[in-house]
């Protein structure tokens, strides 16, 4: 018998625990360990800090569908992970072992290393649905008093497609209830430049992204070092791209939504073998820790290098569609390696991402992730708009029902391909799907 472990239930945990579970021996048992006891679509956030959503839409009872699939789910959190002991201690003082651990944590949001910013402070962020639901509250309250907006990333961070969604949505929304013309909006970004993505570009995101500000009349600063938030007021130095002071600018704003960097979760940092400096996993191309081999990690959590020296540190992105690669690599390795075969299935780390703006959208894809690429594709148009809608029913219905849906997953995987097709007849459609 087998004790698995997966640490987390987010979007890469709890489609860890699907795969896992029907690779796993009769004698084996698997255990979820949650941060409480629901799951939350986190790429519908930018809709419900708008309102376009509600929070029990993208909101779901990880207890019934754990009890359904006949896993264990302990939903107190983990307060530190032994792994030279393959022990983990949980958060009511009890503690669990594991034979194979699945480290699926997700980031810890970094508001602290820039002073004002996040909930607690003077902006805003769609990382949480608690931080969501905050941010349409004082969206509310920001219609009745319109005055400018400050969207964009932090110094570090890795994940910008949301920023540049909200950004975008909000222009949306704004002009539809009218009143767009009494709101000055400015992006700034840690990028080197608009549509870096932390992934030095995919295809024309520089050019598309580009345009879509220009359009809708939003300003961006580039190479944006946040120094502070206070009530109204953004401190940022914009870096030349040698690393010097451009200028500092004193941004106002009436309302801002700002995406901070990402660290290791506390109960992980330090872990002597398993993390870098910063608190991420490292892995191999198994997806498995050098030093504890028994430990594997998927999603946010993961360490990943940077594409390329930037004047403001940028992080990489890990999009949907490659921690699902992450997660079925690492489910076919423990089906192996729980019968005495070695592991051999690696991920693809592929990126296939649908950034929605309400009224349409930018796609992108590149294979690989990192460049240089055999794929590095990207377009836009209403149908993206319509494509994330698809894939938000798609997935939640997925949580729901705890399986894969092929069916369905197909049916967006050949849009995305005949996309593709079009856009660039020379790319066969096949790879898109591996992922």
């Amino acid at each position: 018998m087998a004790e698995i472990v997966v640490l987390g239930a987010g979007l890469g945990g709890t489609l860890a625990a699907f795969e896992i579970l029907p690779t796993l021996r009769k004698e084996d048992r698997l255990t979820v360990i949650g941060q409480g006891r629901t799951f939350h679509f986190v790429p519908s956030n930018p809709w419900i800090a708008v309102g376009w959503r509600d929070r029990q839409d993208i909101e779901v009872d990880l207890d019934n569908v754990m009890a359904r699939r006949r896993i264990r789910f302990v939903s107190t959190g983990a307060e530190r992970l032994h792994p030279a002991e393959n022990r983990i201690d949980l958060t009511d003082g009890s503690s669990l072992g594991y034979d194979y651990l699945v480290i699926a944590t997700g980031p810890e949001l970094a508001f602290d290393e820039v002073p004002g910013l996040g909930p607690d402070g003077f902006t805003h962020s769609i990382c949480h649905i608690d931080h969501a639901v905050k941010a349409k509250e004082a969206f509310d309250r920001f219609l009745a008093k319109p005055g400018p907006i400050i969207v964009g990333a932090a110094q570090g961070a890795s994940c910008f497609g949301p920023a540049y969604e909200f950004a975008l949505i909000l222009d949306t929304e704004l002009r539809r209830r009218r009143i767009r013309d009494q709101v000055p909006m400015t992006f700034v970004t840690a990028e080197p430049y608009i549509g870096h993505l932390g992934l030095d570009g995919v295809g024309d995101t520089k050019s598309l992204l580009e345009s879509e500000l220009r359009n809708r009349h939003i300003k961006w600063i580039t190479n944006a070092r946040i120094l502070g938030v206070e009530a109204g007021s953004m401190s940022v130095e914009e870096l030349t791209d040698d690393g010097q002071i451009r200028r500092t600018h004193a941004l106002p704003f009436a309302y801002s939504m700002i995406l901070p960097a990402f660290r290791g979760v506390a109960a992980l940092r330090g872990a002597e073998g398993l993390v870098n400096p910063r608190g991420f996993v490292v892995v191999d191309a198994y997806q498995r820790n050098p030093t504890f081999p028994n430990v594997f990690a998927v999603g946010v959590c993961v360490a990943i290098a940077p594409t390329g020296p930037t004047p403001v540190p940028v992080g990489v992105p890990k999009t949907g569609f490659m921690i699902e690669s992450m997660v079925t690599a690492t489910a076919e390795n423990l089906r192996c390696l729980l019968r005495g075969r070695p592991a051999h299935s690696q991920a693809t780390w592929n990126a296939v991402c649908l950034a929605d703006f309400g009224d349409g959208g930018v796609a992108f894809v590149a294979q690989p992730q990192i460049p240089p690429r055999n794929v590095n594709w990207s377009s836009k148009g209403r149908w993206v708009h319509w494509a994330k809608i698809g894939f938000e029913r798609y997935f939640m219905n997925k949580i729901r029902v705890g399986r894969k849906q092929p069916f369905y997953e197909k049916l967006l995987l050949d849009q995305l391909n005949i996309r593709l097709i079009k856009s660039r007849p020379d790319v066969v459609a096949a790879p898109v799907g591996q992922d």
